[in-house]
């Protein structure tokens, strides 16, 4: 198994993880922020989304923050649609380039980067968000999925489909 067939692997199975923690949050609490310097839980989600579109940017040769951004939708339905969008188109864009392409270098926000490299720090970044927004999930009133194993809401199922 080549690096991109295993990142696209493992890249799956945390964008199906992140699903079920997005879902998991109260839906009429998406304003919430756990303090003022914080994203409110809309923007928070809205990031998942955003993240995926950094995949296809790379494999362009360059990635620029500073287009990232704008109004986040109003509900979690239409976050978690966007996120599906951008999810599949960045997937297929990943599974089309060639072992070379993957290979090669982009501008990072304004330094080069290998573009498999930038494919990973955004993956755990996103990994990273998740358990950010878990927290949200507890403070909101919400009941925190398994991610890794059991979560104080909900028992574990090895990862079969839980």
């Amino acid at each position: 198994m080549s690096e991109k067939e295993m990142f696209l692997k493992i890249k799956e199975g945390e964008y199906q993880t992140t699903v079920r923690v997005l879902k998991a949050f109260p839906v009429d609490k998406l304003d919430f922020k756990p303090h003022e310097k914080s994203k409110s839980a809309r923007e928070l989600a809205y990031n998942f989304a955003l993240e995926e579109k950094v995949n296809m940017d790379a494999l362009a040769g360059k990635v620029d923050f500073s287009v990232y951004g704008g109004t986040p939708p109003q509900n979690m339905e239409e976050i978690l649609a966007l996120l599906d969008k951008n999810h599949k188109a960045s997937m297929e864009a990943i599974k089309g380039a060639s072992e070379e392409q993957v290979n090669g270098m982009a501008d990072f926000g304004g330094r080069p980067m290998r573009i498999m490299d930038i494919f990973r720090a955004m993956m755990l970044d996103s990994i990273h968000h998740r358990g950010q927004f878990s927290v949200y999930i507890r403070l909101a009133g919400g009941k925190v999925p398994s991610i890794y194993g059991p979560s104080a809401d909900e028992p574990w199922d090895g990862g079969k489909g839980n």
